[in-house]
Order: C-alpha cells, then sequence, then structure tokens
C-alpha cells in the first residue's frame, strides 16, 4: 500500500515546544516497520514552527508573519536533523520537500513535485513533506497540513490518508469540553451537518482543528481515497490501522469508477 500519514505538532512536541523525544522516536520505529513490510511511507510532517519555538524560547506562537518565518527556519533544521538520525537507525533514507500554495496551483510546480515524490518512492527513499513556512505569506500559503496531505494523498494516488491528532477520533461534540461526545468510527458521507459539529477548537502549537481533517478527508474521499483519523499518542496504532482493526474515525473515499 502507499500511504501519506501526517503527524501534527501537537504529536511530536511537548506544550513547552520542546520535541516528545520518546514518542517521536516509537513513530519513526513503526513507520519503519510499516516500509520494511513492503508499504510506501510518505510522512507529512508538522512541527517546523513549534520546535523552533522552543529552540527560541518563544513562549506563545508567534501571530507575526517575520517571526513565523524564524522559527520555522530553526525548527526545520531541528525535525529534519531528527527524522535523519532515528529513521537511519533503521536503514531508511529520508528525503525533504517543502512546499507552498504556488507548487500545487502552478502546473509546471505541481508536475515537479509530482515526479521527484514518485522517483523518491522508487529509489526507496521515505519522503518528509512540509509547506514551506519560511517564505509562505498569506498569498501563497497552503494553511494546514491536514490539507497538504490530503493534497500529497491525492496528488499520488495514496491507497489511505491517515491523520494522527492528539485526539481518538472524530466525535459528535468536543469530547474535552463535553462527556457527552461519541466517537463516530465510521463515516459513509461528509455532509454539512458534520461540519457543523466540528467546533473551531485548535492546540495552542499547531494551525488545524478538526475542520481542517474532515476538509482532508473530503478531499480525499472525492478522489476515493479512505481517510483515518486517530490518535497519535500511542504510535503503534498505525499497526492496527494497517491491520484493518477498529481505530481512530474512517472516513471511506467514494467509488470513482
Amino acid at each position: 500500500m502507499r500511504i501519506v500519514v501526517k503527524v501534527g505538532t501537537s504529536t511530536l512536541a511537548h506544550s513547552t515546544g520542546q520535541l516528545n523525544i520518546r514518542r517521536v522516536e516509537q513513530l519513526c520505529k513503526v513507520l519503519s516497520d510499516l516500509k520494511n513490510a513492503g508499504h510506501e511511507i510518505i510522512l507529512v510532517s508538522s512541527g517546523a514552527i513549534g520546535m523552533g519555538m522552543g529552540k527560541l524560547s518563544l513562549q506563545t506562537r508567534p501571530q507575526d508573519i517575520p517571526t513565523k518565518q524564524a522559527a520555522a527556519a530553526v525548527g526545520q533544521c531541528e525535525l529534519m536533523y531528527t527524522y535523519d538520525k532515528l529513521f537511519s537507525e533503521y536503514h531508511h533514507t529520508v528525503a525533504q520537500l517543502l512546499l507552498t500554495g504556488s507548487d500545487i496551483e502552478h502546473p509546471q510546480r505541481r508536475e515537479n513535485f509530482h515526479n521527484t515524490l514518485f522517483r523518491l518512492l522508487e529509489l526507496g527513499a521515505l519522503p518528509v513533506v512540509n509547506e514551506n513556512d519560511t517564505i509562505a505569506t498569506d498569498e501563497i500559503v497552503i494553511g494546514d497540513n491536514d490539507t497538504l496531505g490530503a493534497i500529497v494523498a491525492v496528488n499520488v494516488q495514496a491507497d489511505l490518508l491517515i491523520l494522527l491528532t492528539d485526539i481518538d477520533g472524530f466525535y459528535t461534540a468536543d469530547p474535552r469540553t463535553n462527556p457527552q461526545a461519541q466517537l463516530i468510527t465510521r463515516v459513509d458521507e461528509i455532509s454539512p451537518a458534520l461540519f457543523a459539529m466540528c467546533g473551531k477548537n485548535r492546540t495552542a502549537l499547531g494551525t488545524g482543528g478538526m475542520s481542517t481533517k474532515l476538509s482532508a478527508a473530503k478531499r480525499a474521499a472525492d478522489a476515493g481515497i479512505d481517510t483515518v483519523v486517530a490518535n497519535g499518542n500511542r504510535p503503534e496504532i498505525l499497526y492496527e490501522i494497517m491491520d484493518g482493526a477498529p481505530a481512530g474515525t474512517r472516513f471511506i473515499g467514494r467509488n470513482t469508477q
């Protein structure tokens, strides 16, 4: 299978912005094992700005673009150094791809991205994709890595998109504020009523929320790709997803044939 796994800042980092070493080590171990089993893995990774915040001792997420870009520039170095070191322990080579909105919208740039990504997979590399926050502005920003994960999944005709987050899946309400919220394990159609359930919550370090995940799942579903939203606090959940065991919320891709 060709799998796109998106991991958010809340999974990669502590609330301080510093790297969650144990979790990232386990994530890289599980992804390496899945790759060893013959799956093609593409990792869409948030975390550059969050990790840059920790390195620069910033207490809150920057609001102005220059500081965001500065934090991203510092954090992206740390992020890729960490991935390179950890995946190398399992004899896998990583490759970094940084994108902006114009790279996706411009036909020639999109084709170049497509060709590079497929060649990396052919060469056995593990691509790590992130938005190029160091140069992105409001005009060219993709906005969040849930959307980026869906764009990548559609572009490479992935078999599955997995969005790892800090809650167990898609609920009828925000489970952090509503004890009556119920986990929805399967969604066959993404309707306006589902978007109404999302609310506007997001983590302090990240940019996304459940609405962005739902939008990403819809983009993937329209291309016939299933999406699973699951809790990344335990990276071993990827094994359960691949084995078809109940895990998180699975959004069923439409049959495009």
